[in-house]
Formats: C-alpha cells, structure tokens, sequence
C-alpha cells in the first residue's frame, strides 16, 4: 500500500484493486509561501510525506519504505502484508506485522506453503491478525505457487526488481506521488501469470514503492533529501 495514498483518500476494494487504506495520519504536503514582490523565494518546509508523530508509522516512513529491499521471502512479506492491507489503513498492518510474522512462520514460503485448512482456521482464530478468509487463502496459495516456480528457478526478488523503470521522476509534494505507473500494471500481469492472487495494480505499485523499485519520497520530504 502506498502509505501517503492511504493517508489522503478511501481505500480502494481489494482485487479490484488491492491495496491500502483509510484515513490515518499522514504528513501533511510542504507548501511553497508565494514571495511577496521584491523578496526572495521562501524555502519549502521539509516534513514527512507521511507517519506525523506516531512513533511506528514515522520509524517505517523513515527507515523502511523506499529503502532497496532484495531476497524472495523478504518480497513476498511485503506483497502478503500490502494484500492483507488492502481497504485498510496501512497503520494497522503495521501495528500488526510481528503478530502476522509470528503467525505465518516468518513469511517463510516454504513453510506457508504447507499451511492446510487447520491452519487456516488457526489463523482465522488469530485475534493479532487480520482475519479475512480470503486473504489468508490467498497468501497460502502464493506461497505454493512461489515455492513451485522457485523449484523451476525463478525468482520473485528478480521478477520485481524487472520492473523498475529507466526513469522516475521525484513527486514534488505528497499530492503528487501517483497511484501506479504502466510498470506496476505490467508487474500485476507477470505475477498473476506465475499464479499469484490478490495482486492487482495498487498492491504490485505498492510493494515497488515498498521494496525501492520506486523512490516517491517527495522533493518535501526530509527522505529525499536525505537520499
């Protein structure tokens, strides 16, 4: 889920498509003092592009989201937790991300890939996490799928890391980060072609801007400059 997004509209339906959100507390956009005739241009006010003061929202705004990610296990928990986070706020998968770790055998796809109905139910049981039959069937079923085609070698860390576009300009303001590009629409195609579920167009931009295929910290943003 792009967190900014999340942060500033409803939440779209999941597969139609995937991804975040519900209000929460994003940064809010930087804006730019028109100078008064004669004086010199204001500097814009560097703030976060999203996580305000709360402390586990601003520590994955700083530390995590847009930050190069590589290894299959390490995408396919981002892709598992942007599908859970689909018509939610992104906030809430992240307060429940240990519970969700705990419960899915570390995002281990091997491991999840042998998950049968009585797991299912045991996670459906699983007050810490995000309970929707659905999306639990779904993150099974994409383990088994993964865990087949690595078997074939492939490779989910190289089949995102492909789409990353030659060129990607920096939003200017929160307003400006998009909700996909025609890469995250032909990623979509490719991970629905290996098999995977619940990967429509949000969650495949979502996790690119996750993972750091795509850098959309703002020119506001103090990430940005700091990069």
């Amino acid at each position: 889920m792009d967190p900014v997004t999340a942060d500033r509209a409803p939440a779209p339906t999941a597969n139609a498509e995937p991804a975040p959100t519900e209000a929460g507390t994003a940064g809010a956009a930087a804006t730019t003092a028109a100078p008064t005739s004669g004086s010199a241009p204001t500097t814009p006010e560097l703030r976060r592009c999203f996580g305000g003061d709360d402390p586990v929202y601003s520590a994955y705004h700083d530390t995590e989201w847009g930050v190069e990610l590589h290894g299959d296990q390490e995408i396919f928990e981002r892709i598992s937790l942007e599908i859970f986070a689909a018509g939610l706020a992104w906030l809430t998968v992240l307060r429940k991300r240990d519970a969700f770790r705990e419960a899915l055998a570390g995002f281990d796809p091997a491991a999840v890939a042998r998950f049968d109905e009585a797991d299912v139910e045991r996670l459906m049981n699983n007050a810490g996490i995000i309970r929707n039959r659905s999306k639990i069937e779904a993150t099974i079923h994409n383990a088994q799928v993964l865990t087949a085609w690595q078997a074939e070698g492939g490779s989910l860390d190289r089949l995102v890391w492909s789409h990353r576009p030659f060129s990607h300009p920096a939003p200017v303001t929160p307003a400006d980060i998009p909700s996909g590009i025609p890469e995250s629409s032909a990623l979509t195609a490719a991970l629905k072609k290996v098999g995977f579920k619940w990967v429509g167009p949000t969650v495949a931009y979502s996790t690119m801007q996750a993972v750091g295929v795509v850098d959309d910290h703002p020119l506001t943003c103090p990430r940005h400059t700091a990069r």
